[in-house]
């Protein structure tokens, strides 16, 4: 599982014109689920991402979580974050998990999130989206789970 994180003081994302999830202080989690991603993966993830200390303390360091800072979570799958582009100019994405298993571990990464008090935002499943962000710092990380599976 791969997650783009990006630190922001608002996200939203629409699709055909229509509002679908809109934050403010918080996380915009770009998600992506893998061929071989399962269960655990997703809660590694979750995890992970509900305890990253990337907000700042009193002393200006990242020192506190979304959740220390009372912020929200918006979730986008995007499947793009598995695009190869090692070979040739166009991207090969044979790592990203098929829409009827990416489908549910992508809800049930929301759900985790959400099951912790986060309030969690989220686009459409496979739907073309429009993603606006003011990225706070700017602060963006990439997160991958473990090889093979998280622990």
């Amino acid at each position: 599982m791969r997650a783009v994180v990006q630190r922001v003081t608002s996200a939203r994302v629409s699709a055909n014109g229509r509002l679908l999830g809109q934050i403010g202080r918080g996380l915009l989690v770009l998600v992506a689920v893998g061929g071989r991603d399962t269960e655990v993966d997703v809660h590694y993830m979750s995890r992970k991402i509900r305890e990253l200390r990337i907000f700042d303390d009193g002393q200006g360091r990242m020192n506190r979580s979304v959740v220390d800072v009372g912020g929200s979570i918006l979730v986008v799958s995007q499947f793009t974050l598995y695009g190869d582009c090692r070979k040739g100019r166009r991207p090969h994405f044979g790592a990203a998990a098929p829409p009827e298993s990416a489908r549910p571990l992508c809800e049930r990464f929301a759900e985790l999130l959400a099951a912790e008090g986060i309030p969690v935002q989220t686009g459409r499943f496979a739907d073309k989206m429009l993603v606006e962000l003011a990225n706070d710092g700017p602060v963006t990380l990439i997160l991958e789970t473990p090889a093979g599976s998280a622990g």
